[in-house]
């Protein structure tokens, strides 16, 4: 995987249900290659429903196949929803690639029963 040069990789959520971001929501990026999934980084979404700090940077950002996995059911479950069990959504893979440098933003609309991505800006 040949790096990309100087990028990042950002993400939000928003919990459309509630019309608010979606504060302490756990997510996992990993990267992708062949039949492997490795984890690069972690965070969790502060007040406003952003990560603190790109996901990933630097020398860190390349080129390839990555995934962010978000722990839906974790935060739907802290904001009192009493979900199903099993819940209709729980943790939510989104995989993606990045061909190049610059930014990559891959924000999350959530609600208990559906969401939406989109690569944004």
């Amino acid at each position: 995987m040949a790096n990309a040069g100087p990028g990042r990789l950002t993400t939000h959520v928003l919990d459309t249900a509630l019309g608010k971001p979606a504060a302490g929501l756990s997510i996992t990026l990993y990267r992708c290659e062949a039949d492997r999934r490795t984890e690069i980084a972690s965070a969790v979404t502060n007040a406003d429903g952003r990560c603190d700090k790109p996901m990933l940077e630097g020398e860190a950002f390349r080129a390839g196949e990555y995934e962010l996995v978000f722990a839906a059911g974790d935060y739907l479950r802290s904001t009192g929803l009493a979900l199903t069990r099993p819940a209709f959504l729980d943790v939510i893979p989104i995989r993606f690639g990045m061909t190049g440098s610059g930014h990559y933003h891959v924000p999350l609309l959530l609600s208990p029963f559906g969401y939406s991505t989109y690569r944004g800006s």
